[in-house]
Order: structure tokens, then C-alpha cells, then sequence
């Protein structure tokens, strides 16, 4: 047995001892795994909000309010995820766990956007709604408890695979870790919406979110069973205990012991954390001070996360009130936000061997803070470019208009729009002579159902934004399974020819927002924290994110402007007078060395344990000498 289990340990070091090209062999299981998990996440984000809006037929600010309440869990669970990991379970274990906590959440997701499973009378469109709905929400939860457990874990178990003579190869990893996120977002939002756009079923063929689903979700089985493979060759480190939780220990007895203290009896402290020091390290303590200096910065950063999250909300809202022929090409609205990841790839390296190195040779101190400074503007111009365009839009054909003209007049038929009218929609029906002849909506797709009596005809068609129809129903028409065939309709006016295009100016100010102010505020944020507190500011970033999200979710549920572009300006207003204030503070924080102030609390920690020793010493040859005169006495006595 004994034997057993050391050709076992021998068999996993040679295993972890692999490399090719001077990289561990796991970690191109490590890459797949990444690259399959982030085209099943951004895939099954960039149809979300349409989901909402058309199959589960949530008006404008529901679909936008459940939208961001799921992206915010998203950047909740990481704090849960490198707790559960660091002090628990460890990376591999959690990153299992968890990662088929996510397939299931997918599944689910692809099974809800099933419509025929309640489509009794078989019409297309679901019976049950609410089926379909709790379906969703248990999806979109397992979801972000998956995908958000396993962020913080991932690059870093990449990293524990690289040993001491590795550094430079453990470098290009994290370049090349980075640059699978991007390439999963950007096939994923090329490639879902066109699956979106197909139309399947089995009793009625409509736009196809279940394969939209499925096929992010058939991509997070992969991404776990490809990280499962390698299993072998990973080298797995323990769980070392969770420094956010020491942080938050120190935190709290410092709080603690500051109001025990709070009579004036007591003598003030420097710094309020200072009142940790009965308890904690002074070296704990000043790590903390400096997490905390950076941590204050961080409080206006949400605003910016509130707007550039919307490019998978309003925004997608906004481009299917817009045309997307491109000629041959015909863009999905959700098709939009890949222009995202694509100005991510080109404008990265631009910045950095092109634009700043130019600002610097101009004399300009382009300070980190300063470079956020205008990333929050940029992105506040994005959204009054957004602004500009919804003004646009609205000042065309803002409704698509429908008259039916009955010619048979000796019977009186009954119509039925059967999808719903939303807020949101603008939906309303006009009745004249018992007939409900005019009405608008904003649907690209609607199906009518002309009954009379046990007789009964479905007629559906496309209908272009902004534009307006006449639909005949002919002295001659004869109830049966072609009916609708003897429906004619005549298109008055075209539909809106707004192009999606004019939506680019806005991308491009958001991404060039993210590229100064996401990127530069990691590097800062890392340059400004101890080498053991990163993953608290991290934790810290990734919370502006969610924070982000709800107010989304507090304006669109509370503020209900009725105008789209009114709301797209006072996001912009209100980032921007966040970015004045997010200015000032900047300019008042000094820059620090952790590495430098460490040293000096270690140097002093060292003079202090140094001084103990010597006292100890001369304690120790006071005794020994005091022991020999007594001895000395007892030999005389």
C-alpha cells in the first residue's frame, strides 16, 4: 500500500513537472477552461435583455432592472468565491464545485426560453408565463453564484501553477488569460445573437433564445470537463486562511475598542485604526491604513460602472429602434456590443505605445488619477452622443402604425393582437363600427387572430419600426388553413432608416472611457496596496461594480422618465459631477510606496524583537550572576 501510494506521488510530480515550450502542461487546460467560460457568460448576456423584453415580455425598465441586478450578483459572489476558496475548500475544489453550480444555471436558462413546453393552444407564444419566469430567475442565480465564485479563483490557480524559475512565463500567461476574456466576449456576442435570430420550435417556429442559451451553456460543460481532465497535473495548494477576513477582524476590533474608549478621559490616536494596536500588528495596521486610503478613492467610482454597463441594456434597447442593413449584412441589435470587445483589442496597445507615451513626451504629468479622471468624462460623453441619437429617433416615425380595412362587412369578426400591450410599447387599439381598426406598437414581429364564432385565422408578419400598414381583408376571404394567404397588406409609410451605425461614436467614447479608467485604476490600485492585500482591492473594485448596477436599477425602477434621452442625459450629468468631485479628491491624495512604509514598520519591528533579546539577555546574565554570588557564599558557608 505504502508502495502504491508513492508510485501515486511520483506519478502526479512528473505529471505537474510537464512543460512545453517552457510552460506548465496545465495550464493550456487552464486557458481552454477560460476561454469556454467567458464565451458562455458574455454569450448568454449580450440576448438577455431582449430575452426580457420579448419572451418573457417585461417592459423597458423591468428588463433593464432585472438585467442589472443580475450582473451586480455577478460582481457580489467573487467576495463569497475567494472567501469559500482561500479558507475552505480551496481554488480546484471551488472552481469544480461551482463550476457545475454555473452549467446547471445554464441549462435552466436554455430549458426556460423553451416556449413550446407551455404553448398549449400552440400560437407561439407561451401559456405560462410565470413557469418560464421563476425557470429564469433560478438560472440567472445559479449563474451568478458560479461564474462570480470562480473569478477570483481561475487566474489565480493559473498562477500557483508556475514555479520560482518561471517568471517571465507566468507573465505572458496573464496576457494571454486576459486576452482569452476578450476573444470569448467577442465571438460570443457575434455569434449568440445570430443563433437568437433563427427561428425554431416544434409546433411553431419563433426566434430561437433556447439554442441562444444552449449553446453557452454546451460551452460551460466543456469549460468543466476540459479543467477536470487536467486534473492530474495541477498543483494545488492548500487553503492558507482568507486575508480579507483578518482585514475585517482588524477593522471591526479597531471600531470595537474606539467606542469603548470614546470618553474624553481617554487620549486621542492618530488614526482611528491606530485603536487596533492592544489586539493586531502595527504591521497589519498600517497595511490596512493603506488599503483603506485607497478604498476612500473608490467611493465615486460606481458611477462610471452605472453607465458603462447599460451597453447591454438601454442600449440594445435603443438598436432595436434602429436599422441594421448593412447591404448584404443584416445586424442584430444585440450584435451591437461587440464593437466593444473589438475597440478593447485595437485600442489597448495604442494607448500604451502610442498615446501616453506621446503625452508624456508633451511634459504632461498624465498621472494614474488623472487618466480615471477622463475616462469618467469620456463615458459621460458617450451617453449624450446616446442621447443624441434617441433624439434622433424620436423625432422620426416614432410608431409602427397598422389600419385594418374589412371589406366583407355582412359578418362581424373579432381581432386580437396576440401579444400584449406594454407600457413601453406604446401599444393602444383604436375601435371603429365594432372593429378594432387602427393600432400601434413597436414589435417587429406581431400575430393576429381573426375569429368569428368556432372559426379562426392567425396572420403574422414582420413589421418595420416606425413604419405604417394597410392590412385587407377581402370580400372573397374564406376561413381554413390558408386564410391568411388572402390577407394582403400595403406598406404607407417605410420604416424608420435611423442606422444602428450611428450608434459607433458612443461605443467608442465608452471603450476609450474603459480603456483610461478600468485598466489604469487596476494599475493603480495594485501600485498603491501591500503585496498581501491585493485580492482586498479587488474585492473592493469588483463591489464599485455592483454598486454600479443597482443604481441602474434604482433610477429605472424609481426615477421613470418617461424619455429615453432625458434619462441618458442625467446619467451624463450626474457622472460628470461625480467626475468634478472624484477631480478634487485626486487632487488631494499623495502617492505612496507600500513597499517602502512596509519595510519601515518591519525594520522597527525588528529593532523592537532586537532591544526584547537584549533585555532578556542582561535579565538572563543578572540571574546567572546573582546565582553564582549565591553559590559563592554557599562554598564559603
Amino acid at each position: 500500500s505504502s508502495n502504491h501510494e508513492k508510485h501515486n506521488m511520483a506519478l502526479i510530480l512528473c505529471l505537474y513537472e510537464q512543460e512545453v515550450c517552457g510552460y506548465p502542461l496545465s495550464i493550456f487546460f487552464i486557458v481552454v477552461n477560460e476561454f469556454c467560460e467567458r464565451f458562455s457568460y458574455y454569450g448568454m448576456r449580450a440576448v438577455l435583455v431582449l430575452y426580457f423584453r420579448y419572451f418573457l415580455r417585461f417592459d423597458d425598465d423591468l428588463a433593464t432592472s432585472i438585467y442589472h441586478t443580475f450582473v451586480a450578483l455577478c460582481y457580489l459572489t467573487p467576495i463569497l468565491g475567494a472567501i469559500v476558496a482561500d479558507s475552505w475548500l480551496g481554488k480546484f475544489k471551488t472552481i469544480i464545485y461551482l463550476s457545475i453550480v454555473y452549467a446547471i444555471g445554464q441549462v435552466v436558462m436554455a430549458v426556460s426560453a423553451i416556449h413550446d413546453i407551455t404553448d398549449t393552444d400552440r400560437d407561439g407564444t407561451p401559456d405560462n408565463l410565470t413557469l418560464h419566469i421563476v425557470l429564469s430567475m433560478v438560472g440567472l442565480l445559479l449563474i451568478a453564484l458560479g461564474t462570480g465564485g470562480i473569478k477570483p479563483c481561475v487566474a489565480a490557480f493559473g498562477g500557483d501553477q508556475f514555479q520560482d524559475h518561471q517568471a517571465k512565463q507566468r507573465s505572458t500567461f496573464f496576457s494571454v488569460f486576459y486576452l482569452c476574456i476578450n476573444g470569448g466576449s467577442l465571438l460570443s456576442t457575434i455569434i449568440t445573437p445570430i443563433l437568437r435570430g433563427q427561428e425554431c420550435g416544434i409546433h411553431s417556429q419563433q426566434k430561437c433564445y433556447p439554442l441562444a442559451f444552449g449553446v453557452p451553456a454546451a460551452l460551460m460543460v466543456v469549460a468543466l470537463v476540459v479543467f477536470i481532465i487536467g486534473s492530474g497535473m495541477y498543483h494545488k495548494t492548500e487553503p492558507q486562511g482568507n486575508i480579507m477576513l483578518d482585514v475585517c477582524k482588524c477593522i471591526g476590533f479597531a471600531i470595537k475598542n474606539r467606542f469603548r474608549h470614546r470618553s474624553s478621559s481617554y487620549p486621542k490616536r492618530t488614526h482611528w485604526m491606530d485603536w487596533a494596536e492592544e489586539k493586531h500588528e502595527k504591521l497589519l495596521i498600517a497595511q490596512i491604513k493603506m488599503v483603506l486610503k485607497v478604498l476612500f478613492l473608490y467611493i465615486p467610482l460606481p458611477m462610471f460602472w452605472t453607465l458603462f454597463d447599460q451597453k447591454g441594456s438601454r442600449w440594445t434597447l435603443q438598436a432595436t429602434t434602429m436599422d441594421g442593413n448593412f447591404g448584404s449584412l443584416i445586424l442584430q441589435p444585440d450584435q451591437m456590443q461587440t464593437v466593444n470587445p473589438i475597440l478593447i483589442l485595437t485600442l489597448v496597445p495604442i494607448m500604451d505605445s502610442v498615446v501616453y507615451p506621446l503625452i508624456k513626451k508633451c511634459g504632461l504629468n498624465f498621472t494614474p488619477l488623472r487618466r480615471m479622471t477622463v475616462g469618467m468624462f469620456l463615458a459621460a460623453m458617450a451617453f449624450v452622443a446616446a442621447a443624441l441619437v434617441q433624439i434622433q429617433i424620436d423625432v422620426s416615425v416614432y410608431n409602427t402604425y397598422i389600419v385594418w380595412q374589412f371589406v366583407s362587412g355582412l359578418v362581424k369578426y373579432s381581432l386580437m393582437l396576440s401579444w400584449p400591450c406594454m407600457p413601453r410599447n406604446r401599444c393602444s387599439i383604436t375601435h371603429k363600427h365594432g372593429f378594432p381598426k387602427h393600432l400601434f406598437l413597436l414589435l417587429s414581429r406581431a400575430t393576429f387572430t381573426i375569429t368569428n364564432g368556432a372559426n379562426t385565422c392567425k396572420y403574422s408578419r414582420e413589421f418595420g419600426f416606425g413604419s405604417s400598414y394597410t392590412l385587407l381583408i377581402p370580400s372573397h376571404f374564406v376561413w381554413g388553413p390558408t386564410c391568411s394567404e388572402s390577407i394582403s397588406g400595403v406598406e404607407d409609410i417605410q420604416p424608420n432608416s435611423f442606422h444602428m451605425g450611428w450608434q459607433i461614436p458612443q461605443y467608442f467614447l465608452i471603450t476609450c472611457g474603459e480603456v483610461v479608467f478600468s485598466v489604469t485604476g487596476l494599475e493603480f490600485s495594485y501600485s498603491q496596496a501591500p503585496s498581501n492585500m491585493k485580492a482586498v482591492l479587488q474585492a473592493g473594485w469588483l463591489f464599485t461594480v455592483a454598486i454600479g448596477n443597482f443604481i441602474v436599477l434604482i433610477v429605472a425602477e424609481i426615477a421613470q422618465i418617461e424619455e429615453q434621452w432625458a434619462e441618458f442625459v442625467l446619467f451624463a450629468s450626474l457622472l460628470v459631477a461625480v467626475c468634478v468631485i472624484f477631480s478634487i479628491m485626486a487632487y488631494f491624495y499623495t502617492y505612496m510606496d507600500p513597499a517602502e512604509i512596509e519595510a519601515q514598520f518591519r525594520d522597527k519591528d525588528g529593532t523592537e524583537e532586537s532591544d526584547k533579546e537584549e533585555l532578556q539577555m542582561q535579565k538572563k546574565d543578572f540571574v546567572d550572576h546573582h546565582n553564582d554570588d549565591d553559590e559563592a557564599k554557599q562554598s564559603k558557608m
